[in-house]
């Protein structure tokens, strides 16, 4: 049997006397323990509560972080390692016990019992109750149950364990003994709060938010390290990434390099894929398979082909003679809108064969140059006894020059080897050959455009001015006794037999082409040769609009003396330059 110790009423059990207090005494006499509002009954209070002390109860939740900071190391706390959450039942608390004397500590369950904790903030905090108004849904029926708990928690003293009847007297207790440990008054709500910077927790007491922001900085300072040491794994990270990317990159760039490399290796004959002889007698195999070639001319021409190689002389058969003496005619007999023509001594054309097209028209453009030579007196102490060679014997003559001295930057641009491979030669391999067999020859370097829309109008008054420098009041044909010229541009060479000046006086080049076959070069052998028949020779000044050309001019022969120092001069290869 329970006994309630407000009226003294006997009830059988506990569940019975939580209903006899809350319905006969709780319901009756009902203060607010913030604002000590009274005459209403328990739905109403709770409302009362709920709606207008909600923020009260926050803040109280703020102090005990405050107080935990403050007082978690006192030597007097009992159970400091204890951690409970202040609700607003402990305020109930403290005002229903406040105004009913008979509850004493004895008659009170055990395990209703505060923390020490929970029940000094119920104290320190009882003066800030008029902070602030704020409306917040409760569950009435949770708060019914924690009055009934706390009510019968007396209140304890957080410092040095004393527990009195009611929180006015535990206040009076702690103001008194402890006011050493509390640096502000705890009495009235005038008193000065202070907002943490950090996280905005209200602090009454300025030492203790110190002690709070220095736990704050602490934390930054934690935090701060495990940042340096994430950036540090991150800056680490991305390095890494970075050279992952750079070796990618330089990876990529390296074989793009090679393959353009070998693209041009492949486009000057450098592609270790054989020369003269092999490319010869593939090109004459697929003519073979195709049915174009019968297989006893198959033989028949690579006969003559390995006789040509071994005697190093060409064999001939892309040769065609006599066509200067055919332009003669024909100047001399028609070209009416041609007011004088001027052509170099007499050069055979020769075209490319199965063994180097696609790459053999300096060759072929050096032998149209050296056939017009070996035809020439003025040039028979330097070639006497030569033959016009075959292209694998070009190859081998400038491989000599190298040997002596000359071009030496070009002989390593080409890996100082020329047989056996289809490389290209230009006008400086020219020019090292000429100069190696003792002929004086000068290089016009035309490096940009000199007229409009990218034409070279100067290159045309240069090749005029070369081929008439000889004679002056001559007639409207001059047959002059000047080689002729190795035009070099991008991808190509040509040789320039001769200059027109027109009715109109434009000029007009006369060009022998590798590429043209045989068969069209021998169509102007006609006696009756027509005007139409030059247009794959005639050259304007818009036709040619290549952005540089070179030109290789044979001017007469060289002494020894001479030539060795052309040989020295080569050194370090320049070429005159127009304009």
């Amino acid at each position: 049997m329970l006994s309630c110790d407000i009226c003294g009423e006997t009830v059988t059990s506990e569940p019975d006397m939580k209903s006899h207090l809350l319905i006969v005494h709780m319901e009756n006499e009902v203060i607010c323990p913030f604002c000590k509002l009274s005459g209403v009954n328990y739905d109403e209070m709770c409302f009362h509560i709920e709606t207008a002390h909600f923020e009260q109860n926050e803040r109280e939740r703020n102090f005990e972080r405050i107080n935990t900071i403050q007082y978690g190391t006192s030597d007097n706390r009992k159970d400091s390692t204890l951690q409970s959450r202040m609700e607003v039942n402990s305020s109930i608390h403290s005002a229903c016990a406040s105004n009913h004397p008979k509850i004493s500590a004895q008659s009170l369950p055990k395990d209703a019992t505060l923390k020490h904790k929970d029940l000094y903030l119920d104290n320190l905090t009882e003066s800030r109750k008029f902070l602030k108004s704020k409306g917040k849904q409760c569950d009435q029926t949770k708060i019914k149950e924690s009055i009934y708990e706390t009510m019968y928690s007396p209140p304890e003293c957080p410092f040095c364990g004393k527990i009195e009847d009611c929180s006015q007297d535990m206040e009076t207790h702690v103001k008194i003994k402890h006011a050493n440990l509390l640096d502000t008054p705890l009495e009235g709500c005038d008193q000065p709060l202070y907002d943490c910077p950090m996280c905005g927790l209200i602090c009454t007491n300025y030492h203790i938010l110190q002690e709070h922001v220095d736990l704050h900085l602490e934390e930054s300072s934690f935090a701060q390290g495990m940042d340096r040491v994430q950036c540090s794994g991150d800056l680490e990270l991305a390095h890494q990434l970075q050279q992952e990317e750079d070796r990618k990159r330089r990876s990529e760039e390296s074989r793009q390099e090679m393959e353009e490399f070998q693209k041009l290796q492949r486009q000057y004959g450098l592609d270790n894929s054989g020369g003269y002889k092999q490319q010869q007698l593939r090109n004459m195999e697929t003519e073979v398979n195709r049915g174009r070639m019968h297989p006893s001319e198959f033989h028949r021409r690579k006969a003559d082909m390995m006789e040509s190689l071994a005697m190093g002389i060409d064999d001939g058969k892309t040769k065609t003679s006599g066509i200067m003496e055919a332009l003669y005619r024909y100047y001399q007999n028609a070209a009416t809108d041609v007011r004088r023509v001027w052509l170099s001594a007499v050069v055979d054309h020769f075209h490319s064969s199965f063994g180097d097209k696609g790459w053999g028209c300096g060759y072929r453009n050096f032998q149209m140059l050296l056939s017009s030579l070996l035809q020439n007196d003025a040039y028979d102490d330097c070639l006497k006894g030569m033959s016009v060679p075959c292209i694998p014997k070009i190859q081998s003559m400038i491989e000599d020059a190298w040997k002596e001295g000359f071009d030496p930057q070009g002989a390593s641009q080409l890996n100082n080897r020329l047989q056996g491979t289809k490389a290209w030669i230009g006008a400086c391999e020219v020019y090292t050959l000429l100069t190696s067999l003792r002929i004086k020859c000068r290089i016009v370097d035309f490096h940009k455009s000199t007229g409009p829309l990218g034409t070279h109008p100067r290159l045309f008054e240069w090749i005029l001015s070369y081929y008439s420098s000889e004679r002056e009041g001559s007639p409207k044909v001059m047959c002059t006794s000047k080689p002729p010229i190795y035009l070099q541009h991008q991808g190509h060479s040509r040789t320039v037999v001769g200059i027109e000046e027109r009715k109109n006086r434009t000029l007009c080049l006369l060009i022998f082409d590798p590429g043209c076959p045989s068969q069209d070069m021998q169509k102007l052998l006609k006696q009756d040769l027509e005007a139409s028949s030059l247009k794959q020779l005639r050259k304007f000044v818009g036709n040619l609009k290549h952005k540089q050309y070179q030109i290789v001019a044979v001017e007469g022969v060289l002494s020894s003396e001479e030539t060795a120092a052309r040989r020295q001069d080569s050194q370090i290869f320049t070429a005159e330059k127009i304009p």
